[in-house]
């Protein structure tokens, strides 16, 4: 079981310090973690006391799954007592409200390991009922209680090219760490409690990420209207590089799918046009259903013929000799070509399809689904790093650029540190 933690849903306002500047945006780092067995990737938030306004930061992981925010948090029952109000948290959410039953009953987790959650718990000194809810974690999938609660957070506003002053946010968040410094998940679903939702005018409800390849550079997440700009192009908005397709829906799921006609290697097809695709922040690789996994790599054992094959490293099926001291980029291997709607096509070349896993050895970064996956293609971080993807909300529509190394830049290069 989880630790006990403190749940807070996403209920946004925006406050400006009037910046001299009009934020059309708003902007946050993100940050590659390899410390555990898998990659995984967080978005820096500032966090408000609520009892001195003091602000504090914290590293949540990007789920673009997750139905809500939460992050882990230790209450001080005796200032909620005495107080009403917590240096780190505000009073839990009671379960009598209506955001406690909405929750419970239509934006919770789903998971065979969840027990049943209750109303028997009450605050000490309150006797009020608090309205425990499941979470998971979506990195092991253990299921733990949270409580459902009230906090406050910041981003800081963007004219596309600079930070610019702060921008308060309010929110209903929650709990966990998971690589060293990250304590809670972030939630950019389709959900109503997820941070999309509660943006509001002069904000739209789309959000763009561009997660960085390496952990010495940050990445960086925009929410709003844009533009978006990345050095050393300033004056060219990321926008403009972009081929927009339908964002798709799937039964259950807050997560975001999109419609993948075929999957094209050198002029040799694999038709997935009866499978689902989708995107996930979580998971680190693409995975494909067996038959496709199997048909992709042949298709590229076949066209890396003269290049020396070396033991297979798990996760991974296909691994090559790289000669000492040149890249994985450089690498013979063809674009791996995703076929979407109105013939639009997401180009995988090598920088996103071969992975560095020894000194001489790159690996491809497709993995085995097993024969009875539920989705015939999931489309992990690494086949994401250094693409700029932007999530249209109010449109249902997904904006991507394929490789920006190929543009010169990558998602490592936007100017936090101002004018």
């Amino acid at each position: 079981m989880l630790p006990h933690l403190q749940l807070i849903l996403l209920l946004l306002a925006f406050i400006s310090h009037e910046p001299e500047a009009v934020a059309q945006s708003q902007v946050a780092p993100i940050t590659k973690h390899t410390d555990l067995a898998t990659p995984l990737y967080s978005v820096q938030l500032m966090i408000t006391s609520w009892v001195n306004r003091d602000i504090f930061y914290k590293n949540l992981l990007i789920d673009i799954d997750a139905p809500f925010t939460w992050y882990n948090c230790t209450v001080d029952w005796n200032s909620l007592i005495y107080n009403r109000n917590c240096p780190t948290c505000p009073a839990p959410v009671s379960c009598q409200e209506y955001q406690c039953t909405n929750v419970r009953t239509s934006y919770s987790y789903e998971s065979p390991s969840c027990l049943p959650v209750t109303n028997s718990s009450t605050l000490p000194g309150w006797g009020d009922c608090t309205c425990p809810v499941n979470v998971v974690n979506p990195v092991n999938g253990t299921c733990g209680h949270a409580l459902l609660n009230f906090d406050e957070f910041t981003f800081r506003g963007s004219d596309g090219k600079n930070p610019l002053p702060e921008y308060l946010v309010r929110s209903q968040l929650m709990f966990e760490s998971f690589p060293a410094n990250v304590t809670g998940v972030m939630a950019f679903s389709t959900s109503r409690y997820a941070f999309p939702a509660y943006q509001f005018q002069p904000f739209t409800k789309t959000f763009c990420l561009c997660l960085p390849s390496s952990m010495s550079a940050h990445g960086v997440m925009f929410s709003g209207n844009g533009p978006y700009y990345l050095l050393p192009n300033s004056d060219v908005d990321l926008r403009s590089l972009l081929s927009y397709i339908p964002l798709l829906s799937y039964p259950d799921s807050f997560g975001y799918f999109i419609g993948v006609k075929s999957v094209v290697v050198k002029g040799r097809s694999i038709d997935v046009s009866n499978s689902t695709t989708k995107l996930s922040t979580i998971e680190p690789y693409t995975i494909l259903r067996r038959d496709i996994y199997k048909q992709l790599v042949h298709i590229i054992s076949i066209a890396t013929m003269g290049i020396l094959r070396v033991r297979p490293m798990a996760p991974f099926g296909l691994c090559l000799k790289n000669q000492i001291g040149r890249s994985h980029v450089s690498l013979l291997v063809p674009d791996i070509v995703l076929k979407l709607e109105d013939g639009k096509k997401w180009i995988i070349s090598s920088s996103n399809s071969m992975k560095q896993v020894k000194k001489n050895v790159a690996c491809l970064t497709f993995v085995d689904g097993g024969e009875t996956s539920e989705h015939g293609i999931v489309i992990g971080t690494f086949q994401m790093e250094d693409n700029f993807l932007l999530f249209d909300l109010e449109n249902s529509s997904l904006g991507f650029s394929s490789s920006l190394l190929s543009n010169k830049t990558s998602c490592a290069n936007f100017n936090f540190t101002g004018p």
